[in-house]
């Protein structure tokens, strides 16, 4: 039997598409040959990946949309069906993270935390979803994260965020496993971004990341989005409701810091 890792020809939608892991994904997506639609809340940042992967020669359309608004969403995935074609994956990359203590934190902004982070992933699983039941096939991969497997310190607000999503999927893959479609959960470990980088200096980054991950380096956006691709290619065609660590061995166990040396 032949496995195929392809997804040339094939529509995939990315939401968070223009920054971050979304934007890795994205490029990854179009390289592999996919169609590939680029759903951000950031218009200009649109803008400047749909031109990056069309200059790389890639198919790529672009839409600006909030992923808290069920209605918007839902519009959107029907012009990418019209523009692009059937969508065959989905990418929920779309996500916020604003470190504070528990105690310091309004209601608000708990809310505004899960509003994108487990909201948004609804929004675009309903809308998506509905269209890839109808055709019997597809998947769904949302982006979660180490923290929907447990907690983390002044990030109450984030990981109750990303257990929903862990939740959510693992429920949507019950209930759209016996119509064809697939949905998963990737979950990131540290990824390396400019804001870590903001806060952390290289010696704070070995110390508090790095000699922590059993691989001893930070995740890129690459390692995500190529785990997210994975997923939805006919090659993990009887994965579903899992949550994937993508984390270098970080959720491994708790000695992944001890040195034999």
């Amino acid at each position: 039997m032949m496995v195929d890792f392809g997804l040339s020809g094939r529509t995939v939608l990315v939401t968070g598409g223009a920054s971050g892991i979304g934007r890795a994904t994205v490029g990854l997506a179009a390289a592999a040959g996919a169609h590939v639609a680029v759903l951000d809340l950031n218009a200009d940042a649109v803008s400047e990946t749909v031109e990056e992967v069309r200059a790389a020669g890639g198919t790529v359309a672009g839409y600006s949309v909030d992923v808290r608004e069920d209605k918007d969403v839902a519009d959107v995935v029907a012009r990418v069906e019209q523009e692009l074609g059937s969508i065959h994956g989905v990418v929920a990359a779309a996500g916020i993270s604003r470190p504070k203590p528990a105690t310091e934190l309004t209601s608000r902004e708990f809310a505004e935390t899960v509003d994108v982070n487990l909201i948004g992933v609804f929004n675009t699983a309903a809308a998506t979803g509905a269209v890839m039941l109808e055709r019997g096939t597809g998947c769904f991969v949302a982006i979660g994260s180490t923290d929907s497997l447990g907690g983390h310190v002044d990030r109450s607000h984030y990981a109750a965020s990303k257990h929903g999503v862990a939740g959510l999927v693992k429920s949507l893959a019950i209930e759209w496993g016996p119509r064809g479609v697939r949905a998963n959960v990737v979950a990131p470990g540290v990824v390396d971004t400019p804001l870590l980088r903001s806060v952390h200096d290289e010696a704070s980054l070995d110390r508090n990341y790095r000699n922590k991950i059993p691989l001893r380096r930070l995740a890129r956006g690459e390692d995500q989005g190529g785990a997210a691709l994975f997923l939805i290619s006919d090659a993990a065609a009887y994965v579903s409701g899992a949550v994937l660590p993508v984390d270098g061995g970080l959720t491994a166990g708790y000695f992944n810091t001890f040195d034999p040396s």
